[in-house]
């Protein structure tokens, strides 16, 4: 299953794919989402820290938080990540 972000700008797009995923050990960093204001989504990551994440309107943070929870209740993984300008395109699987 495939997603397409759209983040506030190209900044955002980059951090969003390296934060969520790493690719030389296909892992996936996200374990929660802490909170959602307006476009802005916070997330925690595996080492416990907590990252914002500026997506371009509430909708794409509505979307992406719909698609990541399989991701987070550990019922599908991220399998690849890529960034067009600013959108982040994610499969999972």
């Amino acid at each position: 299953m495939n997603i397409t972000v759209t983040c506030e700008d190209k900044y955002e797009a980059q951090k969003l794919a390296s934060l969520i995923f790493i690719k030389d050990g296909s892992e996936t960093f996200i374990t929660g989402i802490l909170n959602v204001i307006k476009n802005e989504l916070v997330v925690s990551l595996k080492d416990k820290s907590a990252h914002s994440i500026l997506l371009e309107d509430e909708s794409n943070v509505e979307k992406f938080a719909d698609f990541a929870q399989s991701i987070i209740d550990k019922e599908h993984k991220i399998i690849s990540t890529k960034v067009l300008g600013n959108q982040v395109e994610i499969a999972k699987g």
